[in-house]
């Protein structure tokens, strides 16, 4: 293929990749091994996950990154491993243990009374090994070098926070919850609240927003795809991972006055606020904002080039 030719077709192609993340990897690592098999460079994600986190990663590729303020992924979704008795500096098994010895408690109903206070609107102080910045540093290089951080406390909302089993010392949980949200500091608040010191000792994330870990594919098969040529079996379209959107079907002429920045009439009916412009053939062509004075798609975002 002719370097024209191969540009025009990363140009072209948009859409969005649900990984299975494996532990022991950054976000970015797998970022990096996404971008050196499909050889885009315009690749990006809609949420950071630690390295000992398994599970969904949304991985946007070509025009798709522009649409990361777009995509529904602020209500999260995790299966946690909390285990009690312990402390952690970095509230999670990666850190030194600075406190033992605590007994943990065996009343289940206990637990769940406790895991109860923690769901609605609430505030937290982040971990102090965290990537959050500080005067431009990064929290956790301040606290590898020994200094005292201190972080403010943020508000997250947690929809749910459920039981599945305990095998004492650890607890297996449910969390759904707002982007943003450190699970890490909800195993270690909880275990401050019981009395025994908790730390989160496992951590999947089953959920981003419409994304499940039904929709996501595990790194290793993606890497035989790579090699094999097919990986584009698993792209999903950019224009239909916005569900939340009501699609309007562009003819010719509608297209060639929404990629020029002119306004095309909308159909008779309720309309909501945004639309995805979409073409004959499937493409996401632009966003578009619903203008109920003239009643016009007025172009918000144009992607297609």
């Amino acid at each position: 293929m002719r370097d024209e030719d191969s540009r025009k077709l990363k140009s072209a192609i948009s859409g969005i990749l649900i990984v299975d993340k494996p532990s022991g990897m950054t976000s970015h690592d797998v970022v990096s091994v996404i971008r050196k098999g499909t050889g885009f460079r315009r690749i990006g994600h809609t949420g950071t996950l630690d390295p000992r986190a398994t599970g969904v990663l949304v991985i946007l590729i070509g025009p798709a990154v522009r649409l990361s303020e777009y995509l529904v992924c602020d209500k999260k979704g995790y299966e946690a491993t909390i285990r009690f008795g312990s402390v952690s500096d970095t509230y999670d098994g990666d850190g030194k243990v600075v406190q033992t010895g605590h007994s943990y408690p065996m009343d289940e109903e206990e637990i769940m009374d406790i895991m109860d206070t923690f769901t609605g609107n609430i505030t937290q102080v982040p971990p102090a090994y965290s990537a959050i910045k500080i005067n431009g540093k990064k929290a956790y290089d301040l606290a590898r070098k020994g200094e005292d951080v201190k972080l403010k406390e943020r508000n997250v909302t947690i929809y749910s926070f459920d039981f599945i089993e305990y095998n004492p010392p650890e607890l297996i949980a449910d969390i759904v919850c707002s982007s943003g949200t450190y699970i890490r500091s909800i195993a270690h608040d909880l275990g401050q609240k019981l009395g025994c010191g908790a730390y989160l000792s496992g951590l999947k994330r089953t959920r981003s927003g419409n994304f499940s870990l039904r929709d996501a594919v595990p790194l290793s098969v993606l890497q035989k795809a790579f090699e094999d040529g097919n990986w584009y079996q698993y792209l999903i379209p950019a224009a239909d991972a916005l569900t939340e959107y009501e699609e309007v079907i562009l003819n010719m002429e509608d297209e060639a006055n929404i990629l020029h920045g002119r306004r095309i009439p909308a159909s008779q009916g309720e309309h909501g606020i945004l639309g995805k412009a979409v073409s004959e053939q499937g493409e996401l062509i632009a966003l578009l904002e619903f203008i109920p004075e003239t009643f016009e798609w007025k172009p918000k975002k144009v992607f297609y080039q």
